[in-house]
């Protein structure tokens, strides 16, 4: 399982109730079920990879994270999980608010645009970089609000969420050692993962 996806399931308590918005083919909530009998559930924009989920036995609906949250009811879930897409919505401040209002807690996962080598490689060689994590070309990428560590905590205080918990890693799975610095943490780390709730 993808190292984002592993850090989620461990915020995850058992038996809880998750909707994984940009499931894929269903990975996490496969595990969720089985490893935290928890109940959950997902969204898949991608019709080939909901269709697969749901071929796997996996409760998963095609579907828009920018136009359907809307239609689920409040608090109807315990954890709202956004893996990687928050950088490809069309309005993640919209998706922040509902995944806030239909769940007590939100786990968002995205990469730093803010880390030290792609700062570099944009710096030395002027074109958009890549990585194992930033892993497309710009021109076929489905990212088109690239942010940063700090970019977040920014957003989560102009809107009022408490970041209960923070982390920063590597693709290889090492965390982070600046945990009480969000700048270095910015600089150096690959991904970033939050666990917010409401005030």
């Amino acid at each position: 399982m993808r190292l984002d996806l592993r850090l989620i399931a461990e915020m995850v308590q058992p038996g809880a109730r998750v909707l994984d918005i940009g499931c894929g083919d269903g990975l996490l909530i496969d595990y969720l079920t089985r490893e935290k009998r928890a109940d959950a559930r997902g969204i898949e924009i991608d019709m080939a990879e909901a269709t697969e989920a749901v071929a796997a036995g996996l409760p998963v609906i095609h579907g828009d994270a920018d136009s359907d949250l809307e239609f689920y009811p409040d608090g109807a879930f315990d954890y709202v999980v956004l893996s990687r897409t928050l950088q490809a919505v069309e309005r993640p401040r919209e998706v922040l608010r509902q995944m806030l209002r239909i769940g007590g807690r939100a786990i968002v996962s995205f990469p730093n645009f803010g880390h030290w080598q792609l700062r570099m490689r944009l710096l030395l060689s002027g074109r958009m970089p890549d990585n194992e994590t930033w892993d497309r070309p710009w021109y076929e990428t489905p990212n088109i609000h690239p942010c940063t560590i700090r970019d977040f905590f920014e957003l989560c205080r102009m809107e009022g969420y408490v970041v209960e918990r923070w982390l920063a890693v590597d693709e290889k799975g090492l965390r982070s050692p600046w945990k009480r610095s969000p700048w270095l943490a910015n600089l150096f780390g690959e991904q970033a993962l939050f666990l917010l709730r409401r005030r």
